[in-house]
């Protein structure tokens, strides 16, 4: 796994060790930063929820981001992001939180995010229950991206809130949603 471009363009990540985390595969994330890029500028914040290794806002900050907050409540991703973080030069860019994300939705919004990442593990309801609570919690940045991965068969819901689905795409077995605030959906 590696940073694909930007100033950290191909810096090796380090993946957290066991089976809770499912790293997001160099061609979907490539085949992602050529999307958002295709759609506008490189946002000033992103954040990366179940961030694990952290490498979509790691890519993020190498192609221009100004900060990025990662959370994951795995104590061996959130080590794993210190450590990406630190090698790439970024440690002073990033805000690492250790918890739950549903707890850190629940919290009032400390200001909006032009890209929003969601990669949960793909059993479950996770999915959807972020992608509502990122619409109710008004995350998002006018223009923003919530870009969410899953299982191809698993595909969350089109409509959460003020979160309307754009786009839709499928790389084998992982497929990724776009969401936008709904009245930016054509």
């Amino acid at each position: 796994m590696r940073i694909i471009s930007g100033s950290a363009g191909g810096r090796r990540l380090t993946a957290p060790r066991g089976e809770t985390t499912r790293p997001t595969a160099d061609r979907v994330r490539e085949a992602v930063f050529n999307i958002l890029a295709s759609n506008g500028e490189v946002p000033e914040r992103v954040l990366d929820l179940y961030a694990g290794s952290g490498a979509l806002g790691l890519e993020s900050l190498s192609r221009g981001a100004l900060r990025a907050v990662f959370v994951d409540d795995a104590a061996a991703a959130v080590e794993a992001i210190r450590k990406n973080a630190a090698a790439l030069g970024f440690q002073s860019t990033v805000e690492v939180v250790a918890t739950r994300v549903k707890e850190w939705l629940k919290r009032p919004s400390n200001g909006r995010f032009g890209w929003i990442f969601l990669d949960p593990p793909y059993a479950g309801s996770e999915l959807d229950r972020a992608l509502g609570l990122l619409a109710a919690g008004d995350y998002l940045a006018k223009g923003g991206v919530v870009v969410a991965e899953h299982e191809w068969r698993g595909a969350p819901a089109a409509d959460h809130g003020s979160l309307a689905l754009s786009d839709r795409r499928r790389y084998g077995q992982t497929a990724v949603s776009f969401y936008r605030h709904s009245e930016m959906t054509p």
